[in-house]
């Protein structure tokens, strides 16, 4: 979408998704239904005035924000009620503290359960956790973690990982640098356990099918699987990959034609 309306449209959508709320989420709070959010990000449907500023506030950011379509916007986390999302000449929204801590569980499960094999590096749970991610966006509509994957040669890699990882460092795991085969490899091991009320069968069982089907691979393999992804291949380099692309998957990717087969 090349027009104004176009490209508010987007900008609102990128927030909403960065800030883990669902359309329905977004829509309860504006008072409006979930079609009209989906239209207002389609581009179908023009905001007014007012609905601008109750972005904002939902948001957390101020209008200036949702209107200053070429600059980009930094994830920070959120450290208490009273810290600024934006500062002069700089776009950043808050990762809500809930939403950094289903993150250090997921990582903890996946570390627990695959973390000591020798081919899980940095670079393999980057892939990993994308494909728990969007398979689960696909298959529910819901996030699961919901971080934010930005595309580069290697593959999908999440923007909030190293921040996470420096917070959990000496007391929810340690870090290792290592080699695997000849290559310099940056491997972490829990130091405790996940908080199992923190993650639901019906998210734990999507985790393990990835870590089943794909914790195997090495660092190599796992990123020209990734290649091969819709979301992946429909996203320029450098940019956010967006969950709404899972729905365009083909196989073996879909989590959706799994699911009709299975049926059967």
């Amino acid at each position: 979408m090349d027009t104004l309306t176009g490209r508010i449209s987007n900008r609102i959508k990128e927030i909403r998704e960065r800030l883990e709320l669902s359309q329905e989420d977004l829509a309860k709070r504006m008072g409006i239904s979930r079609v009209a959010v989906s239209q207002i990000e389609n581009g179908r449907r023009k905001i007014c005035t007012e609905e601008l500023i109750k972005l904002s506030r939902i948001f957390n950011v101020t209008t200036n924000v949702l209107l200053n379509l070429d600059e980009d916007i930094e994830v920070v986390f959120e450290k208490s009620k009273k810290q600024k999302v934006e500062k002069k000449n700089e776009i950043r929204i808050s990762v809500p503290q809930k939403n950094i801590e289903k993150f250090k569980e997921v990582l903890l499960y996946i570390l627990g359960k695959v973390g000591s094999k020798p081919n899980i590096g940095e670079s393999v749970l980057y892939k990993l956790l994308y494909f728990i991610d969007f398979n689960y966006y696909e298959k529910y509509e819901e996030q699961l973690i919901g971080a934010t994957y930005i595309k580069n040669h290697y593959g999908p890699t999440p923007k909030e990982f190293i921040k996470i990882v420096k917070e959990m460092e000496g007391k929810d795991l340690v870090k290792i640098q290592d080699k695997y085969f000849q290559y310099p490899q940056t491997k972490y091991m829990p130091l405790k356990d996940p908080n199992l009320s923190k993650i639901s069968a019906q998210e734990q069982k999507i985790i393990d099918d990835v870590l089943l089907t794909l914790s195997g691979m090495n660092a190599t393999k796992i990123s020209e699987y990734s290649h091969n992804d819709v979301p992946w291949m429909t996203t320029e380099e450098g940019d956010v990959i967006d969950y709404e692309s899972v729905f365009y998957r083909t196989a073996p990717y879909s989590m959706r034609e799994y699911s009709e087969e299975e049926d059967i």
